[in-house]
């Protein structure tokens, strides 16, 4: 089986501009390929996990990555998938995420001579000339082609600015000058990318005179169709800080069970045979067991194996009721704060369990909160809490509170 099969096999690959061509490079090794990562935040989420994976298999084959960081088209802000205007960042700002994905990407991708590069587009997009521009690559790209395309359709009612609308400019010029500062002839991006990649191809041809190629990647979506990655405090980071290892696992340990066999395949490096053997016999504790593979492998991945056996050890304790684990998540609380007792509902806010009362009174009156294996039901209950406790919420979700 060759890689380009067995990314088809795994429901990797959404679109591609020749299949033909592209097989055949990944196959024999020779893709030069870039995935671009604008620096909106200070840390990589789970929704760029897909990409980090298909850079890591590519590799493994003998493909060479680069990793596009977005310190100049940050400065702009992709329209796609958003219904208003991105939240304008600071030179500083983007400058600090450019930091921290390198940190982040090191752990996960080899670079170094002849190995994967790392690029910042700030490098050449910032010293352009507007003019300069316009007269090179402006007379490339048709508007009412632009505008056809469904990532500057949905924005079109709410209003699109002239600053998006340069984006897809933006991006298919960083194709453009990789494929001439390193050889880049592929591009590699969510499948949500498919027009602004087909800009760079088409800008490569019409300037060039070559042939350069654009393969999506599936989105990573649950079985409703929604994106996964986001949790009731937020996006699921991949930095320690944001999101604890502990909560990281939980996340994947919890997943619908429609989606294990795709995430599994999608995300995990266990051979497809074996997943497939587990799509067969998918039901009762083999779904219990291929989820807590999932979150383990996974784990794994981001943040070591150390860290995935400490969370595996703590999902056992859990679960297998021998007690609590230094491993969950905790919150700590001033003993000088608790006097008799703390309200629960105060205690569910303060933990993040619930992001407001009153979605903290919903859970503990629908009975969905329990202390210490106590169900708690009164929304005007005290918690005494001497040295720790463990809230359970709903089925699945555990926090250990102490005294500091």
């Amino acid at each position: 089986m060759t890689l380009y099969e067995e990314l088809k096999r795994r429901g990797l690959i959404a679109q591609v501009t020749n299949e033909e061509e592209i097989s055949k490079m990944i196959n024999e090794g020779k893709a030069v390929f870039y995935i671009g990562f604008d620096p909106t935040a200070d840390s990589l989420h789970v929704g760029h996990f897909m990409a980090l994976c298909l850079m890591k298999r590519l590799q493994m084959a003998g493909n060479r990555p680069i990793a596009l960081l977005g310190g100049g088209t940050g400065l702009i802000g992709d329209p796609t998938g958003k219904t208003d205007l991105r939240k304008m960042l600071t030179p500083e700002t983007i400058q600090h995420n450019v930091d921290c994905f390198k940190k982040q990407m090191s752990k996960f991708i080899e670079f170094g001579e002849g190995k994967a590069m790392m690029v910042n587009n700030a490098d050449w997009l910032l010293s352009l000339n507007y003019i300069d521009v316009l007269r090179e690559v402006g007379a490339c790209f048709s508007v009412n082609k632009m505008l056809s395309f469904e990532c500057y359709k949905q924005r079109w009612e709410r209003g699109l600015t002239f600053l998006e609308f340069n984006y897809m400019i933006m991006q298919s010029y960083d194709f453009y000058m990789l494929f001439q500062k390193y050889g880049c002839n592929m591009q590699f991006g969510g499948d949500d990318q498919w027009a602004n990649m087909l800009g760079g191809t088409e800008l490569i041809r019409k300037k060039l005179g070559k042939d350069a190629h654009a393969m999506t990647i599936t989105l990573l979506t649950n079985s409703e169709g929604k994106k996964m990655g986001k949790t009731e405090k937020g996006a699921v980071w991949l930095d320690p800080e944001k999101t604890a290892p502990y909560e990281f696992f939980q996340y994947w340990r919890n997943i619908g069970d429609a989606d294990v066999i795709k995430c599994l395949k999608l995300l995990t490096f266990i051979p497809i045979e074996e997943i497939e053997e587990m799509e067969r016999t998918l039901e009762g504790a083999a779904l219990n067991s291929a989820k807590e593979r999932l979150a383990y492998e996974l784990t794994t991945l981001i943040h070591g194996k150390e860290e995935a056996d400490k969370c595996l050890q703590a999902a056992h304790a859990l679960f297998g009721g021998s007690g609590a684990s230094e491993d969950m998540p905790t919150t700590e609380i001033p003993a000088a704060e608790i006097g008799e007792g703390i309200n629960i509902l105060d205690l569910l806010v303060r933990c993040s369990l619930a992001p407001s009362k009153s979605e903290a009174r919903r859970l503990v009156t629908q009975g969905g909160i329990a202390v210490d294996d106590n169900k708690v039901t009164n929304s005007s209950a005290l918690v005494p809490i001497s040295d720790s406790i463990i809230i359970k919420k709903g089925k699945k979700v555990y926090h250990k509170v102490s005294v500091q």
